[in-house]
């Protein structure tokens, strides 16, 4: 029988845990992660992001942390940051003519350059046009971060120049987990260039 007062506490004790999970495996990926957001952007690189679904919202609520700012006791300029999971029109011309697996490689085609940053979101690390733009990016000298899942990262783990692989098989607990690996990227390289 669903109790629901227990439902909250296992919820929120596996979210906990998962997060000190974070804390001891993933600690050296975020360093590798933060050092390369901060020399792309002191070059006056972008940082793009891409995601499905949950992981599309992920992208652009990040994006905005990034361009507008997450630390309010920081006066910084922007840093250039963008989902491209949010043109409508782009995305469904792309899906109806060159394929929906193709739509985020073409994007990077069209915008990215070498230097850039492309942060691939995927909870199971297996979206096919996840990898099709982590492996364009590469061939463009673009930085591809992944941040995965289900404990193995899945092929995007094999793709990505770096990656933070959420230690859990569950998918909400893997979604927290990117935004909150995502804040704190954001916030260290704000306060390492900016700070």
């Amino acid at each position: 029988m669903f109790v629901r007062k227990n439902f909250i506490e296992e919820s929120l004790n596996e979210s906990a845990d998962v997060k000190k999970l974070i804390l001891d495996k993933c600690s050296p990926d975020i360093n590798k992660a933060a050092d390369e957001l901060i020399k792309a952007v002191k070059a006056g690189n972008k940082i793009m992001f891409i995601g499905n679904g949950g992981s599309a919202a992920d992208s652009q609520h990040l994006a905005t942390e990034f361009m507008i700012r997450l630390s309010h006791d920081l006066d910084r300029p922007a840093i250039g940051a963008i989902a491209l999971t949010t043109d409508t029109s782009n995305l469904t011309a792309g899906g109806n003519d060159i394929g929906f697996e193709n739509v985020f490689a073409r994007n990077i085609e069209g915008i990215g350059k070498e230097g850039d940053v492309l942060i691939c979101i995927s909870t199971s690390g297996n979206s096919g046009n996840i990898i099709k733009a982590a492996e364009k990016a590469k061939q463009n000298k673009i930085v591809t971060i992944g941040f995965l899942g289900k404990n193995n990262g899945g092929r995007l783990k094999e793709v990505c120049d770096y990656s933070v692989v959420i230690p859990s098989e569950n998918t909400q607990r893997i979604q927290e987990g990117h935004i909150t690996v995502g804040h704190i990227l954001c916030e260290i390289v704000e306060r390492e260039v900016y700070g």
